[in-house]
Order: C-alpha cells, then structure tokens, then sequence
C-alpha cells in the first residue's frame, strides 16, 4: 500500500522544491544567543523570538537545574491524574499575577492553549470573529469549535463591526486576534476593539504570544500598552518566546473559564504537564522581567536604533515600533537572494514570500533582542547594504547576458 502513498509524496515534495517553498533547518551548535554558530559557520542571529535574550540566561539555566535535582525531569501523565506538581501551581499563579487575570491553565504550547479553547467555550449557537492574520494555532482552534465563524480585514475595524452585525443573531460572540501580527510586526488596535465589543456584548480573546514580557510599560503585553489590560477576557500565550525561548503556554482569564477548560479542555486533559524544569526556568523569567526594566530597554533602544539605521540607508520598513521589523524587497527571488549574501555576511534572518505572507509581499522579518549589541545591530545593517548592492550587480550581470547567457552588446 505505502507504493502509491510513497509516490504521492514524492510528487508533494517535489513540487514544494520546485516553487521554492521547502523549508530548510539548520542545526546550530550551543546555546540560543544573539551570536550562534549555525551549520559550522559563526552568525548574528537576527531571526530568533529571543527577545529579551533570556534563552541562555544564567538564572534561568541555574533554575533549571536546581529543578531537576528537587522535581525530577518529567511529569509522565495529565494533570488530573498524577500530573500536578507546586511547581505548577505556582507558575499558573504567577502569571495571573502578572496579567492581572483571575486564573491561569498550563499547556504543552501556545498551539495547544488556542486549540484547546474554543471548542470548550462556544458551540453552534455562537459566533467567533476573528482577524485575517491571526496565528494558524487560533485559524485551527476556530476550525475546531462548532461555532459560526467570521473573519474581518486585518485590524479593520469597521470590517470588525459588520461582522459583529452580521452575527447578530448568535447567542454569544466572540473577537479574537493576534496581540501583535508576526510577520508585520503590527498591534492590534485593542482600544477600539474593547469599546466595540462592549457595544455588541462580546468576548474579546487575545493572543498575545510576541508582546508578553515586553511590550507595555511593565512587560506585561499589548493590552497594558493599549490601556485595556481590564477589559480583555482571555489571554493565550507562550512561554517559548521572550519568556525564556523554551516551550509551554498558557490561557488566563476568568476563573470560570479557567474551571472549565480543566474540565473540557482536550490539549489540556490527554497531554502530559508541563515538564518542570521549564515551570522553573519561568518563573524564574518572570523574576527577571518583574525586578528590572533594563532587558526591556536594550530591546526598545535596539529596534529603534535598527530602524532609523534602515531608513537612513534608503530601505523600506513597515512602520511600527516592534522589534519584528519587516524589511520589504517584495520580489521573492530577490527576497531571496540577498537572505542568502546576508548569511554569507554572517547575518542569519530568513526570506519570507507567497504563501507565507501575500504575492508581491516579499520579505525578510528582522527581529531584534535585548541581546544583541549596538555593534551587531550595525554590523546588520551593513550586511544588508553590502547584501543589496551584491544583488544588484547580480542582476544587470545577467541582464546583460542576455536569455541566452551569453553577453550581449549595448547598442
């Protein structure tokens, strides 16, 4: 049987190479940093969520270790069955803390959280709307509920309110989006959304998986910075990005909502807990990111200081103050082509294209860290000049050419 299948694949793989789709892995040597050694090669790393750099951070490698010693190295079952460690507990009140939400549920992922919480909360009489951007883990949850589903332009929110008209007859609704979009490194206008779910009575659900621990004056996410921080009703995050760069996510909201996904929640009742050494190692990040501000600042001074170098050298920027910055060349072979002289530079960042951002929407998403120096964050930007103008001569070199390759006169 596995004949046919196996020749049906090949054929799927094929076709992904051939459009220039496959996605290829590097193996890096050591610890997640800002500089990294990557197929045996030495690179700035300008493409990692490490934002706050704590992936390598002392304090919590040490926190690490001290739980393996005193908690072991995993749960082996679900929570409710022998799965519930204080270490857990503690976590999940931490965050809360953080939030300033009345509970919070652990998960295996972020990926998991967004897909184990629609179907608990909404059934065929409800009605989800969600933002065209959101993460592929909402788009799957969503998928996963039996409730009506509706989608609005991103961060539209006019589109936003006649899509809440049209779900008018639902017996609950629902808005969900993205704290921040990742590949524009755009925030949600939550402000206006909060007021229109008031207006229509609805739920406002956020993932706020690139914001928390960093964006708002404290770290505490999208809603801190847009004023909304009371109003949101449901967060989902991850403890894989700037909260230390490891795994686990998370929902905080109401306590009854909580209460509920324990008991429904599928992600949450068939996986293991999370293992304890990343229970520690967060906490302890949000040690760090509670006691000072300084990670915080780096980042902030960092992504301001790429930008104004960027635009200085005559690049297009999608505009924000993120540390995703999108830098837009729009072409996918030429997106490309100067990825590829940027590592050859010692830059490590990824080209971006159709299908995973828009036709004619070519980029390379630079993402900036508390980590990296002023030095590197110029040593970039170099590289993408140098990058731009070796592409450049590539181009008029093969223009010159001609189709056939060989070199042509000017007339």
């Amino acid at each position: 049987m596995y004949g046919a299948i196996k020749d049906h694949l090949t054929a799927e793989l094929a076709g992904i190479e051939a459009a220039g789709l496959t996605k290829r892995e590097r193996g890096i040597a050591g610890p997640q940093r800002a500089a990294i050694e990557a197929d045996g090669a030495p690179l700035l790393n300008f493409c990692a969520n490490n934002y706050l750099g704590l992936a390598d951070s002392s304090d919590l490698v040490d926190a690490a270790k001290d739980a393996l010693d005193r908690w072991g190295y995993g749960m082996a079952s679900v929570r409710f069955i022998c799965g519930t460690q204080d270490l857990h507990l503690d976590l999940e009140r931490r965050v809360s803390a953080f939030l300033g939400t009345e509970a919070t549920i652990l998960y295996s992922s972020c990926f998991d959280a967004n897909g184990g919480l629609f179907e608990v909360l909404l059934g065929p009489e409800d009605a989800i709307i969600s933002d065209e951007l959101n993460h592929a883990s909402i788009i799957d949850g969503v998928r996963l509920s039996k409730a009506q589903r509706y989608r609005y332009r991103n961060r539209d929110v006019q589109d936003l309110e006649a899509q809440l008209v049209a779900a008018g007859d639902a017996r609950f609704r629902a808005i969900v989006t993205d704290g921040v979009f990742s590949m524009d490194g755009s925030i949600a206008p939550l402000a206006e959304i909060c007021d229109l779910a008031d207006r229509y009575d609805a739920l406002v659900i956020v993932d706020d998986s690139h914001a928390v621990g960093f964006v708002g004056e404290h770290g505490r996410g999208t809603p801190e910075l847009c004023g909304v921080a009371d109003r949101v009703d449901v967060y989902t995050g991850t403890f894989g990005k700037a909260l230390g760069g490891a795994s686990g996510g998370y929902v905080a909201s109401r306590q009854e909502i909580v209460d509920l996904l324990r008991q429904r929640s599928r992600p949450y009742l068939f996986s293991n807990s999370l293992a304890p050494v990343i229970a520690a190692g967060t906490v302890a990040a949000l040690d760090l990111i509670e006691r000072s501000d300084a990670a915080r600042e780096r980042l902030r001074a960092n992504a301001a200081r790429f930008r104004s170098l960027m635009t200085d050298a005559g690049f297009e920027l999608l505009p924000g103050e993120h540390p995703i910055v999108p830098v837009m060349f729009h072409d996918a072979a030429l997106t490309a082509r100067i990825a590829d002289e940027m590592q050859a530079r010692g830059i490590y960042v990824t080209a971006f294209s159709y299908p995973v951002v828009p036709k004619g929407r070519a980029r390379i998403r630079v993402q900036l860290s508390a980590a990296h120096t002023e030095e590197q964050v110029r040593r970039c930007v170099t590289a993408f000049t140098e990058a731009r103008a070796a592409a450049a001569r590539a181009a008029a070199a093969r223009a010159a050419a001609g189709p056939s390759g060989d070199a042509v006169s000017p007339r």
